[in-house]
């Protein structure tokens, strides 16, 4: 039988292993920016329905039949103008970002992919599109891991090191990456602070946890306004940084260009960009470079 994720209840627990971050910092804060439009479910590429996930039409179900032209141009806003806002937040404050990136969308916007690259920042590979995965047969899963990673090399020049799929992976996923090899980690999890080996097949697969909590994603449920979310993501901070003194941990923010990019939620970010660099001992990075020292300071072992 091919292997299969299994179920751990216990972790780490009380005794989380010393990340020894760089510095000898408290936190390691990770800002991933996840580029998505022009890869979702759309009539153009063949669907027969309008993707309204993470928008301002998330939940409305505004059109029974036919393109949705309006979702279309609440995903094209992230893209056309989404995307410059909060790259101009990070590079007027030097500071790093990753991109979960989904291959076909960075195809569309070739500005967009010249600017991840002049700015140094690393793209995970976020799919071959923005599709449930999980919805995938094994054969169509391993076709878009292998069309996303040609993809992304031809746009980015970089093969991707890491992958994450949209919300959740299939049972294959792991496998299937593994399979694939070259990756030197997948965040396709979200049941720790910190990162963890798992044996996948007789091979070791680093996983570094990703964050559905310290997100924009909340915009589209319960959150209404800029001053809400720098509010829920200070205190997720605070406890954190407060926390590392003893036990360092890790942090992840998602953001979605066609939410967070928005005017008046971009305050919000904006305003805990510049909380956290009033911050000593914090290590705001890119997920690559989270994964490459895990490896070298805490490697697999039997």
């Amino acid at each position: 039988m091919a292997w299969q994720p299994t179920r751990d209840f216990i972790g780490y627990g009380d005794q989380p292993p010393d990340p020894k971050w760089p510095g000898g910092a408290r936190l390691a804060l990770n800002f991933v920016m996840n580029y998505e439009e022009g890869s979702e479910p759309s009539f153009q590429d063949g669907e027969h329905h309008t993707e309204t996930g993470l928008t301002e039409a998330h939940g409305l179900n505004q059109m029974g039949d036919g393109r949705d032209l309006a979702a279309e141009g609440m995903f094209e806003y992230g893209s056309r103008v989404g995307f410059w806002r909060l790259v101009r937040l990070f590079e007027e404050r030097g500071l790093p970002m990753t991109v979960f990136g989904c291959a076909l969308a960075l195809e569309r916007n070739p500005l967009a992919a010249a600017k991840i690259r002049q700015m140094g920042y690393d793209v995970c590979c976020h799919g071959w599109r923005w599709v449930k995965h999980y919805e995938l047969s094994e054969d169509q899963e391993r076709e878009h891991i292998r069309k996303a990673i040609a993809s992304l090399t031809q746009t980015i020049g970089v093969r991707p090191s890491g992958w994450y799929c949209r919300y959740g992976p299939s049972v294959n996923t792991r496998r299937l990456l593994v399979e694939e090899g070259g990756f030197l980690y997948d965040s396709d999890y979200y049941g720790d602070e910190l990162p963890l080996w798992q044996l996948v097949q007789g091979k070791p697969q680093l996983i570094v946890p990703y964050s559905l909590t310290n997100n924009d994603g909340k915009y589209a449920g319960w959150m209404g306004t800029s001053e809400q979310w720098f509010g829920f993501l200070k205190d997720a901070f605070d406890m954190l940084y407060a926390e590392g003194a003893k036990t360092p941990k890790m942090m992840s923010v998602g953001l979605h260009m066609r939410l967070v990019g928005h005017p008046a939620r971009a305050a919000g970010l904006q305003r805990f960009l510049d909380y956290v660099m009033s911050h000593e001992g914090v290590w705001v990075t890119r997920r690559l470079d989270i994964a490459e020292h895990w490896r070298r300071t805490h490697p697999y072992q039997e």
